[in-house]
């Protein structure tokens, strides 16, 4: 069976462009998100390092670390580094671990159904290894998104779920489709409408089952 929703996230130690990391010791008490690649010094997941190159600040206002994941040496990392800070036009200071030995994407169930793992394995061998984790302060896992080879991912929308993980985390809440930090959000379904009230004050009943609140502020 698959790594799934609130299971603890497998702690690894593995070395990475940071050095050697022990994953649950590397999180601490803040979130985490772990994203994977198939190869390095490929289009897609060029753009996509990029992408998380230029969003280092948002990270960092949620509280949350962020750490790639390759089937390639932390030598070719640090080469491809070069590339990834060139095409983004911001440094890429997030660690890159070191998964040669596919201990990281298996313990994660990263590969695809059909995987074939020769040596010299060609970025088709582990093409679903494009996968994203968010991972909790009490290392579960709490929210995976895994994508084929041809489809880079959009970060703006792990964003968007990193803010909706944090604004529900551990309280009866939930959000709606398409939510946006901000919005509206809907009150569970362990609530009565005066629990609901006395807790969030106004409540905005659409179904006897769907009644939204305002969004709490962030602490």
């Amino acid at each position: 069976m698959g790594l799934r929703i609130n299971d603890i996230a497998p702690n690894f130690t593995a070395d990475s462009t940071a050095g050697k990391l022990t994953l649950h010791d590397w999180i601490g008490d803040g979130y985490a998100i772990l994203f994977s690649h198939p190869k390095d010094f490929t289009p897609v997941c060029t753009t996509e390092f990029g992408a998380v190159a230029r969003l280092a600040g948002e990270f960092a206002k949620r509280k949350t670390k962020v750490m790639g994941v390759s089937v390639d040496s932390v030598e070719d990392h640090q080469k491809w580094k070069r590339d990834i800070e060139v095409f983004a036009g911001a440094p890429a200071d997030f660690p890159i671990i070191d998964d040669t030995s596919l201990a990281v994407a298996k313990a994660y169930d990263m590969l695809p159904a059909e995987a074939y793992l020769p040596d010299g394995r060609t970025p088709a061998h582990t093409a679903t290894v494009r996968t994203v984790f968010i991972i909790g302060p009490d290392k579960k896992v709490r929210l995976t998104m895994t994508y084929p080879m041809s489809v880079g991912r959009n970060f703006a929308e792990i964003l968007r779920a990193l803010d909706a993980v944090q604004a529900t985390d551990g309280v009866p809440l939930a959000t709606p489709a398409n939510w946006q930090p901000g919005h509206d959000v809907i009150v569970a379904l362990s609530l009565d409408n005066d629990a609901a009230k006395k807790k969030y004050g106004d409540i905005d009943v659409k179904l006897p089952y769907l009644r939204f609140t305002k969004a709490p502020a962030a602490g």
